[in-house]
């Protein structure tokens, strides 16, 4: 049983009448922490070493499996580096399955940085165009400072991905190969961040003097040919077309010829992608379960779809992640990466960590209070690629741990893939990528339902980065 530590007795004597720390007090919270062994030998493991190593929970780690009752992969992990293209990534590595089935190929990548282009490109559009739709706000409006807070960032979603993929296609990794700045976009990042901040003042300024809208939007696409210079600059330039060939696993030669990037996509994307939906699990009672929601001026194409959410029970998206890997496809998801991650060992748990016999305090938020008190919000993207389902009567077909492909690299957990106990899934999973065909009949016709619109910063509105 945890100890926690009692609440101390912070007398009237001891406060001060305006709400400040007097010296007083902090004697006493010196006293107490003195006085407790373990305060100190706390403060002598802590000071010396991290503090996830001190409190890891050997319990958990040492009952860790890392064999699944399903497993797809066969392949190696990919590596996004020092980029936040997870959800690209993680999008990448799906589509990629069927394709090296059906070019029978052992391993096979799209470009990254092609999608990648693309994405920063109409992205740099879709801030432009907000700009222009607000531009009868002040600066200090909250929707204008958020998007002024951040034009341009390697974080996506779902359907941003699918965005891109239906109007730019894909192409493989030979036609437009990583270069510095896809492998670490931080510098090219903030040059296009500073010039698109200007571009907004400039826009804000021809509004204010009554340019009308076309006359903006001309201005706009001067702006949009510097941008398409600097993302050529700094990635290359994507092709219009290219040719394809290969040798596939058996050694056999195979030709397609020039194609276009539309052409690849509509050949080797293997996975209806239109028919995929968002499936998310939000428990605050703003997003009731079985409805719609989306996130305002949350985007990356104008024209393409909205990023659109279907709240669901968190069981259900077990079950149709499961369903669909029994199917033999992996399952794009969305998580808070972080909490409970040992990120050598490639292990999540909700109880990976021991804190509060630490620190002995309890953390008590569950949920939906994280969610509303801005301590969680999805942050990472990656696939899962296996599953352990428990096979007995009273549990059938219950998940007890996942196996997952991140893009970090194959340094870390098994050659870059991790173990997920389902206890992490419960607490800091957020969303699944998933054919609407596992969904049940209420629920598919819950996605013609207008959705509820929630704020721009919103923290289902997080980006995965």
């Amino acid at each position: 049983m945890t100890t926690m530590a009692t609440r101390p007795d912070t007398s009237t004597a001891a406060q001060s009448q305006d709400g400040a720390i007097t010296s007083e007090l902090l004697k006493k919270y010196q006293g107490d922490f003195n006085a407790t062994a373990t305060n100190r030998l706390a403060q002598n493991a802590v000071t010396q070493t991290s503090v996830t190593d001190v409190a890891l929970n050997r319990n958990v780690v040492t009952a860790i499996d890392h064999t699944f009752s399903i497993k797809l992969d066969d392949w190696s992990v990919t590596n996004q580096k020092k980029s936040g293209r997870c959800w690209m990534f993680a999008g990448l590595n799906l589509l990629r399955v069927g394709a090296m089935k059906k070019m029978n190929l052992t391993d096979f990548e799209f470009s990254q940085n092609y999608t990648l282009f693309w994405d920063k490109f109409e992205r740099a559009n879709y801030f432009l165009e907000q700009i222009i739709d607000t531009a009868d706000r002040d600066t200090d409006n909250r929707t204008v400072a958020f998007l002024l807070q951040r034009p341009l960032d390697d974080g996506g979603q779902w359907n941003m991905f699918i965005n891109i993929v239906n109007r730019h296609g894909l192409v493989p990794k030979s036609a437009m190969p990583e270069t510095e700045s896809s492998s670490a976009t931080m510098r090219m990042n903030q040059l296009i961040i500073h010039k698109l901040r200007e571009n907004a003042c400039t826009l804000r300024a021809e509004a204010k003097n009554g340019a009308e809208l076309a006359s903006l939007r001309q201005t706009k696409d001067e702006m949009l040919s510097v941008i398409y210079r600097m993302l050529a600059i700094h990635l290359g330039t994507p092709p219009q077309s290219f040719d394809w060939q290969w040798h596939d696993k058996d050694k056999n030669f195979h030709r397609d010829g020039e194609m276009t990037p539309k052409e690849f996509a509509e050949k080797y994307v293997t996975i209806p992608v239109n028919d995929y939906v968002c499936l998310v699990n939000d428990p605050r009672e703003t997003s009731p379960i079985g409805r719609t929601f989306t996130v305002d001026r949350l985007g990356n194409v104008v024209g393409g779809n909205i990023v659109k959410y279907l709240n669901v029970e968190t069981d259900l998206m077990k079950e149709i992640a499961v369903k669909t890997l029994q199917d033999g496809e992996p399952v794009w998801f969305g998580c808070d990466v972080g909490k409970m991650m040992q990120r050598d060992l490639g292990l999540w748990d909700a109880n990976l960590y021991d804190f509060e016999t630490l620190y002995g305090t309890s953390f008590g938020l569950n949920k939906a209070e994280r969610l509303l008190h801005q301590q969680t919000q999805m942050t990472h993207a990656m696939l899962f690629t296996g599953a352990d389902i428990a096979d007995d009567d009273r549990n059938k077909n219950r998940p007890r741990r996942w196996r997952v492909e991140n893009s970090w690299g194959d340094e870390n957990g098994k050659k870059g893939f991790y173990t997920m106990n389902d206890s992490w899934f419960d607490e800091y999973m957020f969303e699944i990528g998933a054919d609407k065909k596992y969904l049940p009949e209420e629920l598919q016709k819950a996605l013609d339902t207008e959705p509820i619109v929630l704020a721009p910063w919103d923290p289902m509105g997080s980006l995965a980065r």
